[in-house]
């Protein structure tokens, strides 16, 4: 399904990864062919020709590692994961991370099962709506790090991402080029956390915005707010 195993090498070091293996090969392959597959019954992702899997999921989902430091055994809350971006080609080159995979839409849950027993990979799996998973004990302030790859404005995902993070810990946003990082400082802050860094870099040409958002204390017990809420009047 992906590009050989030489050319996919060739692809990640153009990237500054050079820890690339027939390990981690041989499960990319499994999950890109299940990806494509289990896209005919679920519509997990636009992205199906294999190239294209390779660099703008699994290349765009690891890039960020350079980036990051993620100490050993750090966990990881993917909120909104979708098909299991970022987290999943992450935990392929970051076995040691412990990651819970989040979506709404229990369709997606439940490939993310399948695809994990496929590759070998634990992960925990939750069915439901940040705002209100948030909310629960066992979830809230619980993660090193929170994570999306999601097309929703900072602000909007600082809300849904920041309840989940311990104080110490930070929320990783991937986002396009022109991410508007400075109308989102205040609501940063409401939510206890500090901007970090943001470092821009490109993937295929295309520009890419990592944002790292610093937790400082904790997030006010009123946040989240429900969705209707968020959605009429943003941070």
């Amino acid at each position: 399904m992906l590009p050989n195993f030489e050319l996919c090498c060739t692809e990640f070091l153009k990237y500054g990864i050079d820890d690339f293996d027939l390990e981690k090969y041989s499960k990319m392959n499994i999950y890109a062919e299940f990806l494509v597959e289990y896209n005919h019954k679920v519509n997990l992702t636009a992205i199906t020709e294999p190239r294209d899997i390779l660099v703008k999921h699994f290349i765009d989902s690891v890039v960020p590692l350079r980036f990051l430091s993620i100490q050993n055994e750090a966990s990881i809350i993917d909120v909104g994961t979708g098909a299991g971006f970022p987290s999943v080609p992450i935990k392929i080159f970051r076995p040691d991370l412990k990651i819970t995979l989040l979506d709404s839409l229990d369709k997606r849950i439940t490939f993310l099962k399948l695809l994990c027993d496929k590759l070998d990979i634990e992960a925990e799996f939750v069915h439901g709506r940040a705002e209100d998973i948030s909310k629960m004990t066992e979830y809230r302030e619980k993660f090193d790090f929170s994570c999306a790859r999601a097309v929703a404005n900072l602000s909007t995902l600082s809300e849904y991402c920041l309840p989940f993070v311990n104080v110490g810990g930070s929320f990783i946003s991937l986002k396009g080029p022109n991410e508007d990082i400075s109308s989102a400082k205040g609501a940063i802050k409401l939510l206890g956390g500090e901007l970090a860094d943001v470092t821009d870099y490109e993937i295929d040409g295309e520009g890419r915005r990592l944002v790292q958002v610093k937790k400082v204390s904790q997030t006010p017990p009123k946040y989240p707010r429900n969705s209707a809420q968020i959605k009429k009047k943003p941070l």
